[in-house]
């Protein structure tokens, strides 16, 4: 985590550095902008130095995926009390063994967007498939399988999020999942994550792997 003065020392390197001079603060609408909306106008600024203080022009490409700090299902806000990364053979109890993550997708640290690809596991004139099969499917296809980090990633910088994600398919909302990470919900079964464009807004969701998955509810995954 951030320290206090980590963030005192680029606060005061950027305002001891920056030629206010050439700031265009009437044309820019620069006070305006930031006093009426101010949390847009910070997570801007996040985004600025997440990028390792370089600009951002147009939509991003390649994004940084921090791995200094692994996901962790208990702290994220909104999964609540009793969740882990499963651990061990589907059939057991989730509670020991190795962690069913994908190793390749821990392994990224930059990430290109235009790279991901959506897989919906179903085959031949399948119009549906367990999530189980599924999930078996796109191993055996050897796919990189995006993983619960970079899942959080997007989530807290939504920004980051390509434009064409928030497209429907077969006028269904499109739930795009991060199957590289799988978690144990606080009654043991299994579940993995998700993002979604709806009613103008970004949301997730932890989805059974024992439901019903049809082809609006993808699997953003990388060819190996």
């Amino acid at each position: 985590m951030t320290s206090t003065s980590q963030s005192h020392q680029i606060m005061a390197a950027l305002a001891t550095n920056i030629d206010w001079a050439k700031v265009r603060f009437e044309s820019a609408r620069l006070q305006e902008r930031v006093v009426r909306d101010p949390v847009r106008a910070a997570e801007q600024f996040v985004a600025f130095l997440n990028n390792g203080a370089q600009l951002i022009i147009g939509e991003p490409k390649i994004i940084p995926i921090d791995r200094s700090q692994p996901f962790d299902s208990a702290a994220f806000k909104g999964l609540g009390g009793g969740w882990t990364i499963w651990r061990g053979p589907k059939d057991g109890d989730g509670l020991t063994g190795e962690e069913e993550q994908d190793s390749r997708a821990l392994a990224i640290t930059e990430l290109d967007l235009s790279k991901i690809r959506f897989e919906t596991g179903l085959e031949g004139k399948e119009t549906s498939v367990k999530g189980e099969t599924k999930l078996a499917r796109l191993k055996k296809a050897n796919y990189v399988r995006l993983d619960a980090k970079v899942f959080q990633t997007l989530w807290e910088n939504q920004h980051l999020i390509p434009l064409q994600w928030k497209e429907k398919t077969n006028g269904n909302t499109t739930y795009i999942f991060f199957d590289g990470t799988v978690l144990r919900g606080p009654y043991g079964y299994r579940y993995v994550l998700c993002l979604y464009w709806h009613d103008d807004a970004w949301s997730w969701d932890a989805r059974w792997l024992g439901h019903v998955w049809r082809a609006s509810v993808p699997s953003a995954v990388l060819a190996s």
